[in-house]
């Protein structure tokens, strides 16, 4: 067991307590997000704005320049996401749906060019050099296109939160932020309740229509 404490601990010898501090607030809101975002409640934005803005400072810190756009994107999406599931359409908020051709399309689209605009930016910052960088780029394209899925309440975004955190998860070990890391199995597991939970209510919507 004491080299497993070791291989969690020895990144933060040398880390201030305010950063680690940073982290686990970050994290705790992250977690408390997602939660929201299973319970389908409006509260998943404004606590996943706090644990985003935190990661963006977090992340340029230690140089994850992949982890710092997705940062920003996350808090700019979620205000994005604020707006739709506050409106109301022809006296509804926002409903759940799955996703059609041009949803998966557009999914696909994001997917793409964010992948692309990562490998820019390492390439720029001569920072292509770790292999946990090729990992980063595909997981910021998954995690960029479930952001936008969520936003507009599509059932699938749980599916590529569940196969991005499964990526992450051994990353952000590696990465030396093991209570992000940990934080990423609490994400991986509310993922799947959160996909079941929505299906419930999907079907739910579909039996009432």
């Amino acid at each position: 067991m004491e080299p497993i404490f070791d291989f969690f601990l020895e990144p933060y010898k040398t880390a201030t307590t305010a950063n680690i501090n940073l982290e686990v607030l970050a994290a705790v809101f992250g977690i408390a997000s997602v939660w929201f975002a299973k319970k389908e409640s409006i509260w998943v934005f404004p606590t996943g704005i706090i644990s985003t803005a935190i990661y963006v400072y977090i992340c340029f810190n230690f140089t994850l320049y992949g982890d710092l756009i997705i940062n920003i994107y996350y808090t700019l999406m979620s205000v994005y996401g604020w707006y739709m599931w506050s409106k109301m359409v022809k006296g509804h908020h926002l409903e759940i749906t799955v996703l059609n051709k041009k949803d998966s399309l557009k999914a696909l689209g994001i997917f793409v060019s964010t992948a692309v605009f990562v490998i820019l930016v390492y390439l720029y910052f001569d920072r292509f050099d770790r292999m946990t960088d090729y990992f980063d780029t595909f997981t910021t394209g998954v995690f960029f296109a479930a952001m936008w899925l969520m936003a507009n309440k599509k059932v699938e975004h749980w599916l590529l939160w569940i196969a991005g955190n499964i990526i992450s998860i051994p990353l952000y070990f590696i990465k030396g932020l093991g209570f992000t890391g940990i934080q990423f199995i609490i994400f991986l597991i509310l993922a799947i309740l959160g996909y079941l939970e929505w299906k419930k209510i999907l079907n739910k919507q579909n039996q009432t229509a």
